[in-house]
């Protein structure tokens, strides 16, 4: 089905991406989580061109992010990795003290990164050294977002967190009762975020009260995204929800035939996810209607990102894919495909016209 992208989309889409402008990178492209990058990113299996590949010591879990002319990613080993975005050369490493599963959030000359060891740390971007650190008391694996100078990200301590990255200090914390895995999503005055209870939870960013919350009976890892409208997210009860933010009733849900982990990007009319019964969906943001389904040869943890009318997502089939949006016919849907030889469990990346991604093994890629 062909899908118009209407005025008021575009408008949206301008304002999520001009809020990753000024130096700022994170999960999910935007602070909205919608998974639209603003660069392009190629279409065309003809020119597809393998730029570089790094192999880290370890297996990786975490999901690269590029700031300025540099790839951050975390590794099982305990480090934070920063390659060089145009060669893959390696530039510095910062030893935390366990797993690096959460991807890093950039602003100016600082990159943040959180640790199993249940530390989130603030790096100087050019040379890894610690600028200084916040200490929870459970393991982070909650990809921290940042909107108007201040960090939001969750803990297994079952808090979410507000930090002044200017200050340096905690603006508030808000106790979730579980623990979280999610990464925000930040719209207005609205944080959303997911826990291990099935609770999505909309909190004031300002004060960090809680406004409502709606129940899964199941857990959260799902980051959600909004188009300002919406709340969209997925859950382990194999359910995808659209939840009205000013009603905070669920206008849709829709299920597939496996857990949901991954996040789900937000284009046009329409959001895609990844479910673990092998599938990437399009559903109609309205009413939940399916566009059209994607079957891949293995459960989707990866959530997707959106360029150049392309979706790019990994599967643990060991490809990378990119699929044709707007194509109307299921065999055209491919418009290339990229075989890594390792599960792919992260999500990509795009920036300076290129896709970076990575799979278990720890082979970073760079095509274009």
């Amino acid at each position: 089905m062909m899908r118009s992208f209407t005025l008021p989309f575009i408008i949206t889409t301008s304002l999520f991406l001009s809020a990753c402008g000024g130096g700022v990178s994170m999960y999910r492209q935007n602070a909205a989580h919608t998974g639209v990058a603003s660069s392009s990113a190629p279409t065309s299996q003809k020119y597809i061109n393998q730029v570089w590949k790094w192999s880290a010591p370890d297996k990786v879990y975490a999901s690269p992010v590029v700031g300025g002319d540099t790839v951050y990613i975390g590794c099982k080993d305990g480090f934070l990795y920063a390659l060089n975005l145009e060669n893959g050369d390696f530039k510095w490493k910062f030893k935390t003290g366990a797993n690096v599963e959460a991807s890093v959030a950039v602003s100016g000359d600082t990159v943040f990164v959180g640790s199993w060891d249940g530390n989130l740390y603030a790096l100087d971007t050019e040379t890894g050294a610690k600028k200084w650190q916040v200490r929870t008391e459970g393991k982070v694996y909650s990809s921290p977002t940042i909107k108007d100078g201040i960090l939001y990200f969750g803990s297994e301590d079952k808090k979410l967190y507000a930090v002044d990255i200017d200050g340096h200090r905690e603006k508030w914390n808000f106790p979730a009762g579980k623990g979280i895995y999610s990464s925000p999503a930040i719209y207005g005055k609205y944080v959303f975020v997911g826990t291990m209870d099935g609770y999505l939870h909309a909190i004031d960013k300002r004060s960090g009260t809680e406004i409502w919350k709606v129940p899964t009976n199941n857990v959260i890892y799902s980051s959600p995204a909004t188009d300002g409208k919406k709340v969209y997210f997925g859950s382990y009860n194999k359910y995808v929800y659209a939840v009205d933010i000013k009603s905070s009733q669920v206008s849709w849900k829709k299920k597939t035939a496996g857990k949901v982990f991954a996040s789900p990007a937000v284009y046009g009319d329409a959001i895609y996810i990844g479910s673990a019964d092998t599938y990437v969906y399009a559903y109609d943001r309205k009413t939940g209607a399916r566009h059209w389904e994607f079957k891949t040869n293995g459960p989707v943890y990866s959530s997707p990102v959106i360029a150049s009318d392309t979706l790019y997502v990994g599967s643990t089939d060991g490809f990378l894919y990119a699929l044709n949006l707007e194509s109307e016919d299921d065999r055209t849907r491919v418009r290339w495909k990229f075989d890594t030889h390792g599960k792919i469990f992260s999500s990509p990346t795009i920036a300076g016209g290129k896709v970076i991604f990575s799979n278990k093994k720890g082979e970073v890629f760079a095509v274009e």
